[in-house]
């Protein structure tokens, strides 16, 4: 059965009749012909909550950034079968994974099979250890580790330690043709966030969306705090102590775009130079992901 409107409203459109297994994407035109493709962002599954596109952010000369080719996430190692079924749908063929060794170790990435996908593990430490070992700590009952300025250092850290990673996941999707690519970390907010950041800034959308992207991990994230809380609890910890190490601050978003722009000058420039990403590569970058005109 043809998916077709069912209610349309001034505010609202309500369409009925369309596969649920497939993803739904909508052109929206306006009276003077222009248009906008729109789709849902975050993608539901059952065993990551912040596996999201990147598409569909308008750049500041106006073009749009391509729905389906870049997703971030959380961690994939909770994936159901039903889960490999999407990831295979979108045709993902290959995963960037920021986790440090530990991290995947303990928690190995579960992958689509068919059609084959490439796993490509890039370390970044977000701080001075990873997860598995602030967890341990945790269970020890030890959160000396969380000054205030832990989030902060991490953010900076990322910025000024691990551009040649960042060079590498971009350099890929510049040049990529076959299907799809996922970058991610264990919450899919900190390390994978860096990555986002310098990748839509690159494309040239404005400061104010990108921020906007970062914050969005709250959101998705939300649903999984109370649980959270409830095991640190058992562990005798405060939750609100760990707040800011399980959210996305937006404070750090903040202060990692001002440090790029007060050392670099721009995303473009860092990636030049810590990315090892030269101008053509950046061109050729935003020819791969961004659409030429109104589809």
């Amino acid at each position: 059965m043809a998916a077709g409107p069912e209610r349309i409203s001034k505010d609202s459109l309500t369409i009925s009749g369309r596969d649920l297994s497939l993803r739904p994407f909508f052109k929206i035109v306006a009276g003077d012909g222009s248009c906008v493709i729109a789709a849902e962002r975050r993608m539901p599954l059952e065993g990551a909550v912040n596996f999201r596109d990147i598409g569909g952010y308008q750049t500041t000369g106006g073009r749009l950034v391509q729905w389906g080719r870049v997703f971030r996430s959380d961690g994939l190692y909770r994936l159901t079968d039903a889960d490999l079924a999407v990831l295979s749908r979108l045709e993902i063929r290959h995963v960037f994974d920021f986790r440090t060794a530990s991290e995947a170790a303990n928690a190995p990435n579960r992958l689509p099979e068919a059609p084959p996908v490439a796993y490509h593990n890039l370390p970044v430490s977000h701080g001075k250890f990873d997860f598995v070992q602030a967890v341990k700590r945790l269970k020890a009952g030890d959160t000396s580790w969380l000054t205030p300025d832990f989030m902060m250092n991490g953010y900076l850290g990322s910025l000024s330690l691990h551009g040649e990673t960042w060079g590498r996941v971009i350099r890929h999707i510049a040049g990529a043709s076959d299907g799809a690519t996922v970058f991610h970390c264990t919450g899919g907010k900190d390390r994978t966030g860096a990555c986002a950041a310098l990748l839509l800034l690159a494309l040239g959308v404005p400061e104010e969306t990108v921020i906007a992207d970062h914050q969005l991990s709250n959101h998705y994230i939300a649903e999984l705090l109370p649980k959270i809380n409830q095991m640190l609890a058992a562990y005798g910890v405060d939750p609100d102590i760990l707040l800011p190490y399980l959210t996305a601050p937006r404070e750090c978003i903040i202060t990692f775009l001002d440090a790029l722009n007060a050392r670099y000058g721009s995303a473009a420039a860092y990636l030049q130079e810590k990315g090892g990403l030269f101008p053509e590569t950046l061109e050729q970058l935003r020819e791969t992901l961004l659409e030429p005109e109104c589809p």
